[in-house]
């Protein structure tokens, strides 16, 4: 059997594609392949559930775009699939006047989104939303939530199901090769043909790539973030999310404070170099992974940059006492004991040759195929916005044989 499309991967993003080109083309024969026996495994099973504004990303951007559209659909397929989501809201919080001028450029940058509902806060502002955040000024978005995206990916695959195409889990890609305009997947559990093929891979996205031409970069480099959860009894503490304000001179956001829908509250992240693409411990570690990161010469230029930034992120990361005072900043009153062991999640960061890191996604095309190469948060807020781009392009690139149905 031939089918008209072939989605690899079974992440948020690759459902959400899935779904809209069934939803766009119902006669489509559409197939999605995931390598792991679970859907969703990875990246959309280790995130930590925000729904983000759009806040962060250059206007004009496909994130920035892509995250505020994407913000608003999220929102409106949840309730429509009565999927619980709560709008808890975001503090981004400056505790010293040096981040006034960066904080006042995010909000004008928020605005240029489209974001009108931010809000600027001086300290009783703050204390007003977060009585035990300590800060001088902040901006308060009210359109940022949280939302279980497990359920939101396991509702995309029902979509994909309802819409008569196929799921298979089991199916790692080992080889993609093209002959008479059909692009066949060879996979560890036989082989599979479409006439195009997506690849939504995430952290194996640049192999992917690669397998049919496509230049090497962006290539992923795997950070593990590992995440403290505060103790039950001291939830009291937070109520809604609470950030930093981003530094540009550092190349991640640094900690941060996360409800969850299940009531835990998420501290962190850290960023330290995984040992493995799907290493979510130190003592995971993958040879040809780590290789490749540490040979990479645009991860050597990065690290010799920001050494002690990444020295700094692994010394918190094996002493809770420095994880909890960089957290203190922003809650002064949280402890030590304050806090639990938590999980940790694998960022599929796209890197250039030059050490610079892909600050937007992308998304490429060779014959045949259609790649996802970059797509690390806002993906998951982003989600059916970046699975209609996706379809946009599949249309402009493939046949499809028919006339597309109206999309309601």
């Amino acid at each position: 059997m031939i089918y008209d499309i072939a989605v690899v991967g079974g992440g948020i993003v690759g459902l959400a594609t899935g779904r809209e080109l069934l939803r766009r083309h119902p006669h489509l024969k559409l197939v999605n392949l995931e390598k792991e026996d679970v859907l969703s495994k990875h990246q959309t099973g280790h995130n930590s559930g925000v729904i983000h504004s759009g806040i962060y990303y250059a206007p004009g951007s496909l994130k920035a775009r892509l995250c505020v559209e994407g913000r608003k659909k999220l929102w409106k397929y949840c309730d429509a699939k009565q999927i619980e989501w709560r709008p808890v809201g975001k503090l981004i919080v400056a505790t010293h006047e040096s981040e006034i001028p960066r904080l006042e450029s995010l909000m004008q940058r928020g605005v240029a989104n489209g974001i009108n509902e931010l809000q600027m806060l001086d300290e009783a502002g703050i204390k007003e939303r977060e009585p035990h955040c300590a800060g001088i000024r902040a901006i308060f978005s009210p359109v940022t939530g949280i939302v279980d995206y497990g359920a939101v990916a396991r509702a995309y695959a029902d979509d994909i199901r309802e819409g008569r195409g196929e799921i298979y889990t089991g199916r790692e890609v080992t080889a993609i090769d093209r002959a008479n305009n059909v692009t066949r997947l060879r996979t560890s559990a036989g082989d599979f043909e479409a006439r195009g093929v997506i690849t939504c891979a995430g952290l194996q996205s640049d192999r992917l790539a690669k397998m049919t031409g496509n230049k090497s970069d962006p290539k992923i480099v795997p950070f593990r973030g590992d995440y403290l959860i505060l103790k039950p009894e001291k939830r009291y503490l937070i109520k809604g999310n609470i950030y930093p304000v981003p530094d540009p001179a550092f190349p991640f956001l640094g900690v941060h404070f996360t409800p969850r829908m299940n009531g835990d509250i998420w501290l962190g992240p850290n960023a330290v170099l995984a040992f493995a693409r799907e290493g979510y411990n130190f003592a995971t570690i993958n040879p040809r992974d780590l290789f490749e990161a540490l040979s990479y010469s645009g991860f050597i230029k990065m690290a010799s940059k920001f050494w002690r930034v990444g020295c700094g992120e692994m010394y918190r990361d094996v002493v809770r006492g420095a994880y909890v005072r960089a957290l203190q900043r922003y809650i002064p009153e949280l402890q030590v004991e304050d806090t639990l062991p938590g999980p940790s999640g694998v960022r599929a960061q796209a890197m250039n040759a030059d050490g610079s890191m892909v600050d937007d996604f992308v998304i490429d095309a060779a014959p045949g195929v259609i790649h996802v190469r970059n797509a690390p948060s806002p993906a998951a807020t982003s989600s059916l916005a970046i699975g209609s781009y996706v379809a946009d392009e599949v249309e402009r690139h493939f046949s499809l044989g028919r006339t597309p149905a109206p999309v309601p």
